[in-house]
């Protein structure tokens, strides 16, 4: 729903302890990993969450619209590049894929199955389960598996970036793609995992000289303006990139050139986000490694509230109230990155399941060749 210092280059990794090696990855000590990179899906799932808070609320607030406006343009976007930037590893390799099952493909499983649950038993609207049909933050899951198997074409080809940039323009002006797998999405986001792919640690260091921090004060101050003259102006359904431009009731080619220019946007501002983001630890450093738990499950507890009315209350549609509400979610999601969250729900989100999957002949090969023969036991015996 959304994986990954002061230097955007990993720290040397000490080496690991009898303790540390029997963790799993994300529990294990924090100095191992890049603490820019897990601050900043750390804050971006926080704006995620803030975004998905203020949907009920914004239609009585243009102030509170021009910021949903805002938070939408760059939110996801940052979180796609940051998911591709840490997929270039991906190779194909029977580890990688068996990591594809367990932590995308089996939460996917999950979560789109209890989305509908929550609906039918909470809401008391039946609602069917469809594997194909991608339901409220679940898309984003579906879009990581694709674009992750994609991944060796993209390191292959020579012009990832304009090649995927042009797959996203063309369907943003085809509206019988359809809904399977909210392939409009995934292809409409696509250019964000590629660009992510292709990044350089020293690229993102880039973006973090302290003149780039400076320039992001007026570039959000403008956004945040333009926002707000663009409400009553714009259709917001362009920020979802789930709809062709047919079915937001355009001609097709505003929609690649919509699509051109949300990509230059959404770039301008995930790059002031980064600029802004804490490359040392921070209290909330060790948070970026739940992200993904804070992601599927913020949904279901705000699902909830508002099936059950929640958010109709009067006082929530004041200032006073969206600010509470907008605590109240930053709370929520932080609550669902910590240990003790991941903890409980690890055996949905991230199971491991070595039942299911054959051991790699390779690696059988390998502690075949370390395990010690009778003699050499009986030496320690002696």
């Amino acid at each position: 729903m959304f994986h990954a210092a002061s230097s955007l280059v990993p720290s040397p990794r000490s080496p690991k302890s009898q303790k540390d090696q029997h963790l799993p990855s994300q529990d294990r000590p924090s100095q191992r990993r890049d603490a820019f990179f897990d601050n900043a899906k750390y804050l971006a799932i926080v704006l995620v969450a803030l975004g998905h808070a203020w949907e009920p609320l914004k239609g009585d607030s243009r102030v509170l619209t021009a910021a949903y406006v805002l938070v939408y343009t760059f939110h996801m976007p940052a979180f796609i590049v940051i998911s591709g930037y840490f997929s270039r590893s991906f190779d194909g390799s029977p580890g990688k894929l068996k990591r594809l099952v367990t932590g995308i493909v089996v939460p996917y499983v999950v979560f789109e199955t209890a989305y509908p649950l929550l609906k039918t038993y909470v809401d008391g609207a039946p609602q069917d389960i469809s594997l194909l049909d991608p339901y409220y933050l679940t898309w984003f899951l579906c879009a990581l598996l694709i674009w992750r198997l994609t991944t060796p074409f993209w390191k292959l080809v020579r012009y990832p970036l304009p090649l995927a940039l042009g797959i996203a323009m063309a369907a943003s002006a085809t509206p019988n793609i359809g809904d399977d797998l909210d392939l409009q999405r995934v292809l409409q986001f696509l250019p964000f995992f590629v660009l992510g792919l292709h990044l350089k640690p020293e690229q993102f260091r880039l973006v973090r000289r302290r003149s780039v921090r400076i320039a992001a004060v007026p570039v959000f101050a403008f956004a945040l303006a333009f926002s707000w003259w663009a409400v009553p102006r714009m259709n917001s359904g362009w920020l979802y990139h789930r709809n062709s431009a047919q079915e937001l009731g355009v001609p097709w080619w505003v929609g690649p050139v919509m699509q051109l220019a949300l990509f230059g946007c959404s770039l301008l501002l995930t790059a002031c986000f980064l600029s802004w983001v804490p490359g040392r630890r921070m209290w909330f450093t060790a948070l970026g490694a739940g992200t993904l738990y804070g992601y599927l499950m913020h949904g279901l507890v705000l699902k909830a509230a508002d099936y059950r009315g929640f958010f109709d209350h009067p006082a929530l549609h004041r200032p006073l109230g969206e600010i509470a509400v907008s605590v109240a979610a930053a709370a929520l999601v932080t609550l669902l990155c910590s240990g003790p969250v991941r903890r409980m729900f690890r055996c949905v989100v991230e199971p491991r399941m070595e039942w299911a999957f054959k051991r790699d002949a390779a690696q059988l090969a390998r502690e075949r060749e370390t395990r010690p023969t009778s003699r050499e036991r009986e030496k320690v015996g002696a």
